[in-house]
């Protein structure tokens, strides 16, 4: 979805790519998509609730390319919907070390080689659901308000050592995550009148504001959803 419209937006404007998933054949067909395009793209297979993969995927970036000027922390899952009384606990669990501790990881060892490299860019996937409560989704809510938090605490610590670190907050989109609810005319049309503009998002669209978020154009912006 966001992940492979964006790593490909990314390699449009010349950026040099790591793909980074869990899906084996969906990263590889993102890759092939790139370097069909002309662009340059590497795959590592990511568990990003995984130290060791989340370090391989940060080393791959700076034996293959040289460096890391770009962080984009986009994994997520939002598991079960339930009420709090009723949230399994190792689902909550799973939520929390995919979509929060696999964001403090890539924190974790992209900062080391962003340091080394004179400083870069972070951007840290949130959701609308990280600034209010959605219903029946106590798991991802936690989840995505830490992501929030901790993008700002990110911004404290950083700024004055060449690191800029903002959320990119999309409303509903077109991927798959969301595609089982869109299949619901029903539902669609409740998620479309959510909407200002009427409509669900493209990946596409999203994608434009992560290559913002990673360009000089956003130069002064830190800390910000």
């Amino acid at each position: 979805g966001i992940g492979r419209a964006t790593a490909k937006t990314y390699a449009d404007h010349g950026a040099s790519v790591v793909v980074a998933d869990v899906d084996e054949d969906g990263g590889e067909r993102t890759v092939e998509e790139i370097v069909d395009a002309g662009g340059e793209a590497t795959f590592v297979r990511t568990d990003v609730s995984s130290a060791e993969d989340v370090k391989a995927m940060i080393e791959t970036a700076v034996s293959v390319y040289g460096g890391l000027d770009v962080l984009f922390n986009n994994a997520g899952i939002e598991g079960d919907v339930a009420t709090a009384h009723e949230y399994p606990e190792n689902e909550f669990d799973m939520i929390v070390a995919v979509n929060l501790k696999g964001v403090f990881l890539g924190l974790k060892y992209g900062i080391q080689a962003m340091l080394a490299d004179g400083g870069g860019s972070i951007i840290n996937t949130s959701s609308t659901w990280g600034l209010q409560g959605g219903e029946a989704v106590p798991a991802y809510c936690a989840s995505k308000g830490g992501v929030e938090l901790l993008t700002k605490q990110l911004a404290v610590d950083y700024s004055d050592r060449g690191i800029r670190a903002n959320t990119l907050v999309p409303g509903w989109t077109e991927t798959g995550m969301t595609r089982p609810l869109l299949a619901d005319d029903e539902q669609r049309a409740e998620m479309e009148r959510s909407s200002l503009l009427n409509r669900i998002a493209l990946p596409e669209e999203i994608a434009e504001g992560a290559v913002f978020l990673a360009s000089d154009r956003s130069r002064y912006m830190t800390g910000h959803s």
